[in-house]
């Protein structure tokens, strides 16, 4: 910890803190082993941010075959996908991570739906504020196309990510239905973040409506 800088060291006691209480809690119930998966998915999450601001700080420009895997990473879905496994019950099996980080359809489709809708609505305002080139800028520059046939090509690949999802789901499947809902529940959520608008982003606005109406003023049942 002392090799990091100071801004970063609190941060970082709080995520040991919180994977060792976790830990304990694992030990108890003999699911240890899930908390390696959860750590190397944080590291490898890490060292791709790491990566993309190497990008940033060069000025280096890839190509959006280079930029693609980078940007899946980056999303975090992989990382939130894995960890949310961990406290699950018995459905959730050494099997389930090492299919999950196999690269499998259904997660690589919530990661290019998650991509793809965050860099169509916010391609610009990241570029006024200093950020990577996103699939927009260089599917113009590769292709000399403009923004908007640019963002529908990309939202076409967004719907044939949902077709994935969707396929993933035909019995029999691949996992218990409990993880794939997992994945596809996180699939869900960029949906509401980032149709028409960077909700996420721009929180006061879609993104407040609707935690107000969950946790406020929620439906009685």
């Amino acid at each position: 910890m002392d090799g990091l800088p100071e801004y970063m060291q609190a941060y970082y006691k709080v995520l040991l803190d919180l994977y060792d209480e976790i830990g304990n809690e694992l030990a108890a119930k003999g699911r240890s082993y899930r908390l390696i998966y959860a750590k190397e998915a944080m590291k490898k999450q890490a060292r791709g941010y790491f990566h993309e601001a190497k990008w940033f700080h060069t000025g280096y420009t890839p190509t959006l075959e280079e930029y693609m895997p980078l940007a899946l990473l980056t999303t975090g879905y992989e990382e939130i996908a894995v960890t949310s496994l961990v406290g699950m019950g018995d459905v959730v099996t050494r099997d389930a991570f090492e299919w999950l980080l196999g690269d499998c359809k259904i997660l690589r489709a919530s990661k290019i739906i998650c991509r793809l809708m965050d860099d169509i609505s916010s391609h610009q305002f990241e570029q006024k504020r200093g950020h990577i080139a996103s699939s927009v800028e260089l599917l113009m520059k590769e292709n000399g196309i403009s923004e908007k046939e640019a963002e529908e090509e990309l939202q076409k690949r967004v719907v044939d990510a949902w077709k994935d999802i969707n396929e993933e789901f035909l019995r029999p499947t691949a996992v218990p239905t409990p993880i794939l809902m997992r994945i596809l529940n996180l699939s869900r959520v960029i949906d509401v973040l980032y149709t028409n608008g960077d909700h996420y982003t721009h929180s006061k606005t879609k993104l407040k409506e609707h935690i107000i109406s969950l946790y406020v003023n929620p439906l009685p049942m």
